[in-house]
């Protein structure tokens, strides 16, 4: 694909006008995309264009129908100045995964990655240093092809801009067990990341925050008994010294940090178990004090971990620790990320 890959490179950059040390997350976009369109049955050529606007008809089914998935992931920066990625096979598997799911057209691997890593050596200086930041990537694809008859577009469009971002989350967050609504059911499309699914959620996190929590910890669609996920992350509930956190399934994505915590807490000697968590035992066990840490972990936070959480009208908090799990997995995982240490696992993808 080398050979069919344009370039169009911006007659200017932005990047002079950016304020580095005060970087919210994902609202400053680099000075370049990556736009590859499916028609006439067939992915053409990706481009790299600079970022600009879209134009698209209002008949677009991504309007009517939602035929609209995306992906999460970063670049870091070294010491040195070299540029990094982090299992970006995963982000491609799944977006094909979520793809199939939404009936769009499935993407070629080497448009992906070359695409993105041509990008990437376009757009590097755009990759922060300071300690916590990163280059946010968002890959995407949507329904572009026109009608309004319900059935799956005829075009579509794959699109990776990326925005420099700053830390995710600061402090520890307050959630709410949620005992009524549900981000996905069995044999929907919770697995895939798709944007209806994150659409859903905002009104009953809005409820929360409402009551003055930070975010919704999800309970499966049947019974609400048992934890699924923790906001727009996977959960981990550590009672005692075992790390637990639910089984993928039709309903729960499947985190790439999700799973690299699981293979680095194996590797430390960490207690793991891959099981269905009821609401009751996460409360029983923050009574008994065996409760000892909640997070969530997604590719913006890493790990977000989680102060006190709320359930029929009693919060619970949970204690302060001075070595958590918590913090060091997230350190396990950020070393391996920014190049600090050796990566056992070969995760780690240079640009």
């Amino acid at each position: 694909m080398t050979n069919t890959l344009v370039v169009e490179k911006a007659k200017t950059s932005k990047i002079q006008d950016v304020d580095f040390d005060n970087l919210s997350f994902g609202s400053v976009y680099s000075d370049h995309m990556l736009v590859c369109d499916y028609r006439n049955g067939k992915w053409e050529a990706p481009k790299v264009v600079p970022y600009q606007p879209l134009s698209l008809d209002p008949s677009a089914k991504i309007f009517h129908y939602g035929q609209s998935i995306f992906e999460g992931m970063k670049a870091y920066k070294d010491e040195a100045g070299d540029a990094w990625l982090f299992r970006p096979l995963e982000n491609f598997k799944r977006l094909n995964k979520s793809a199939k799911r939404l009936a769009i057209p499935e993407l070629p691997e080497e448009y992906f990655m070359e695409g993105l890593t041509t990008l990437l050596q376009l757009d590097k200086d755009w990759i922060p240093q300071n300690p916590g930041s990163s280059l946010y990537i968002r890959p995407f694809m949507f329904a572009s092809g026109t009608g309004f008859h319900a059935s799956p577009a005829d075009e579509y469009k794959f699109i990776i801009c990326t925005a420099p971002s700053g830390a995710y989350f600061s402090g520890k967050v307050k959630v709410l067990i949620e005992e009524n609504y549900s981000r996905a059911a069995n044999g929907g499309v919770g697995y895939a990341k798709a944007g209806g699914n994150y659409a859903g959620q905002f009104y009953p996190t809005q409820l929360a925050i409402e009551k003055g929590y930070n975010q919704v910890i999800w309970t499966d669609d049947n019974s609400h008994e048992y934890i699924e996920e923790a906001g727009a992350m996977n959960v981990f509930v550590r009672i005692n010294d075992t790390l637990i956190t639910g089984p993928t399934s039709d309903r729960i994505l499947d985190g790439i940090t999700r799973k690299s915590i699981l293979d680095i807490a194996n590797e430390e000697g960490i207690a793991t178990e891959v099981r269905k968590i009821s609401v009751h035992e996460v409360v029983e066990a923050a009574k008994t004090g065996e409760l000892k840490e909640m997070f969530g972990a997604g590719t913006a936070a890493v790990i977000s971990p989680i102060s006190a959480f709320g359930y029929k009208d009693t919060d619970y908090d949970l204690p302060e620790l001075q070595n958590s799990y918590a913090s060091l997995l997230k350190k396990r995982i950020t070393d391996i990320q920014y190049n600090r240490v050796a990566d056992t696992f070969g995760w780690r993808y240079k640009v």
